[in-house]
């Protein structure tokens, strides 16, 4: 994975450049201090990911990353800055993480691990698959002070709708969610199944019913949440169950 770093201070390009060389399948290409600098560099070294401060002299990161995105077969980016009251604007760039300085070697072996799902092959693939806006997106952003995690919808089991947030359980554990279940079910619809009104479940992962108190629960492979089954939607379910068999 070839990588440019794009920061104005030298010993923040210099920690990244030593951090690349500990995780494997990372090749940095070259350095640049400035926008304009990136934008000749991403041109002749063509990366696969951009190391990308926000606060620099010219044009900052987040006007830079927007001219990028909107180029055909874009890098992946993963922002790595001091200051976390970006976070959301930099969401809606669409990035591939986000990282608080000082940005330690585990944080950047992650996010860059999590990149790699959205290298520029994985993009061209997504673009021409003419029934991705179907299926809904191939990964979900969670934006936390913590950066951004992104899920693959192949990995989560439910949803659970709790007070005013939206829990995903996935094989790597729970994320809380800044979407409600309702647009989630809209968009994701054709393989989750409602149960409950505050649980969708993956159609793929459904394993049985299992007696709850004076109800039921939905059991799901590789996941200890047990999501109930409103009375309502029982039939549905077990309907399904029978589809499935």
């Amino acid at each position: 994975m070839g990588v440019l770093i794009v920061d104005d201070e030298p010993l923040a390009r210099a920690r990244l450049a030593r951090q690349l060389q500990s995780i494997d399948g990372c090749q940095l290409l070259g350095e640049a201090a400035d926008g304009e600098s990136a934008l000749q560099q991403l041109d002749s070294l063509d990366p696969d990911l951009l190391l990308l401060d926000i606060e620099m002299p010219g044009e900052n990161g987040l006007q830079l990353a927007t001219q990028i995105t909107n180029r055909p077969n874009p890098p992946a980016i993963i922002f790595c800055t001091a200051h976390d009251e970006f976070a959301l604007p930099a969401f809606a760039v669409a990035p591939s993480g986000y990282l608080l300085k000082p940005v330690s070697l585990e944080q950047l072996a992650q996010a860059i691990a999590q990149a790699r799902r959205l290298s520029k092959p994985q993009l061209l693939q997504t673009r021409s698959d003419d029934s991705q806006s179907i299926r809904g997106r191939r990964q979900i952003k969670a934006v936390s002070r913590r950066g951004v995690q992104l899920l693959n919808v192949d990995d989560i089991r439910c949803f659970i709708a709790e007070d005013k947030y939206v829990i995903a359980h996935h094989s790597g554990g729970e994320t809380v969610l800044d979407e409600s279940l309702k647009e989630l079910e809209a968009e994701f619809g054709e393989r989750f199944v409602r149960v409950h009104r505050s649980a969708i479940v993956a159609r793929e992962f459904i394993t049985g019913l299992k007696k709850s108190g004076d109800g039921y629960g939905v059991t799901l492979s590789g996941c200890a949440q047990v999501p109930p089954v409103s009375r309502r939607l029982l039939a549905g379910v077990k309907s399904l169950l029978t589809e499935m068999a």
